[in-house]
This record gives C-alpha cells, structure tokens and sequence, in this order.
C-alpha cells in the first residue's frame, strides 16, 4: 500500500471525517441491528466488542462476514429494517467532537463527512447531535455506489468543499482509513477507539491523535484565525 503524502497542518484548509468511531459511537444500534439479521437465521447473538472489530468496510462486507454470503441480500434488509428503529436514539457523539467541529468551522476550515455508512442515516445522525451545521459535505456509498477504500467518496467531497487535496487532510479511526487517503492523495490523521486497535493505527506509522480535540491546535484551529 502506498503511503498517504505527509502531514503538514499549516497547508490543511479541509478536513473530512470519518464517521462510526471517530466522530460517533453507534455501535450499539449496529450490533442490535446484525443481532436482528442473524436472529432470523437462528444465528447465536454477539458480543457489541465482537461486532465493532469488524465495522468499516461497509454493510455488505459486515453481513456477508458475520451473516453468511449467501444471505447478503436479506441480511442487509433484515438490519436496515432494525436499524431504521434504533439508530437515532442509540447513537451518541464522541467526547471532544462537538468543541472539535466548532473551533474548525470558527476558523474557517471546511469541513465534510466521508463514511461507509449510508449519508442517509449520517445526515440526521449529524442533526440530531448538533453536529450539522458545522458540516458542509456528507459522502456515503448510496450517493457515489462505492466503498473506502475506494477514493470516490473522499474526493467528491474535497471537489464539493472547494479543497484541493494537498490542502486537506482525512481523519480516521480505522487502518481501512489510511489506504482510502493514500488513494485520495491527502494526509491522514487516526484516532484510537473505533474498529482497529491503538496497536494497529500505530503500526501504520501515521500520526495517531491521543484525543480529537488536539486537532484544532495541530490545524492553527485558534480565535481570530480564518483559512
């Protein structure tokens, strides 16, 4: 995998997020949700630790591992039906995101959204925490059909956002994370506490944050400075 170019906050204009694991925790609707699909299966529950190991590379990818290939088409059905039921209320913001997402959008950093979940679950998600209006661009494979690592999403975004990759940088909590920058051509920033473990992000050799609120001051994100 080639690596994503090199990290330099002072040229970042654009910042766009990953969502599950880096911005919210929704793991527990995602669990109750597969535990829906495999229930009608006669499938055994699992554990949320279990399920959230392997959240990221889209739903498809989700239930065709822990449903079973051949039940992929009702798999997915099955837990959108679930789903649709718990996400809203069952979804909370990650600490530090809301003062993250103000401080860049006060400074003028243009700020966007690239996720494998669905942009019509993310956008009211992004609602419902207050987390919208801070946020000019929501990708999801429903509008580009395609997943991360594939680059489409990401660079939509950046053409949306009026950023040019080398001024922008991706923000992610997953290795999965690192090849969809790479393949974007921009620099990728992780944090610890979504699907891949602080031993996996660090063996990336990219830069792991301790926490998200560190990155308005790695951006120059300070009062009275606009990008």
């Amino acid at each position: 995998m080639t690596d994503p170019p090199p990290f330099d906050g002072h040229t970042v204009r654009g910042v766009v997020f990953d969502l599950d694991g880096t911005l919210i925790d929704s793991y527990g609707p995602i669990t109750a949700s597969l535990n829906h699909a495999r229930q009608q299966l006669g499938m055994p529950a699992l554990a949320q630790e279990d399920v959230r190991r392997r959240v990221g590379r889209g739903l498809e990818a989700l239930i065709a591992e822990l449903v079973g290939p051949r039940h992929v088409g009702d798999g997915v059905r099955w837990f959108r039906e679930r789903y649709a039921e718990v996400y809203a209320e069952g979804t909370a913001i990650l600490p530090g995101v809301h003062e993250t997402l103000h401080a860049l959008h006060d400074t003028g950093h243009r700020v966007g959204v690239a996720s494998n979940k669905p942009a019509r679950f993310s956008r009211p998600i992004l609602e419902r925490l207050g987390l919208a209006p801070f946020v000019s661009c929501i990708m999801g494979p429903d509008i580009v059909a395609s997943t991360k690592p594939d680059p489409t999403m990401i660079l939509r975004c950046l053409e949306l956002l009026g950023v040019h990759p080398g001024e922008a940088v991706y923000v992610g909590d997953m290795v999965l994370d690192v090849e969809s920058a790479a393949r974007a051509g921009l620099s990728v920033l992780l944090v610890a506490g979504g699907s891949s473990t602080r031993e996996e992000l660090e063996g990336t050799g990219q830069r792991l944050l301790e926490s998200i609120d560190a990155l308005p001051e790695l951006l120059g994100a300070t009062p009275g400075e606009t990008r």
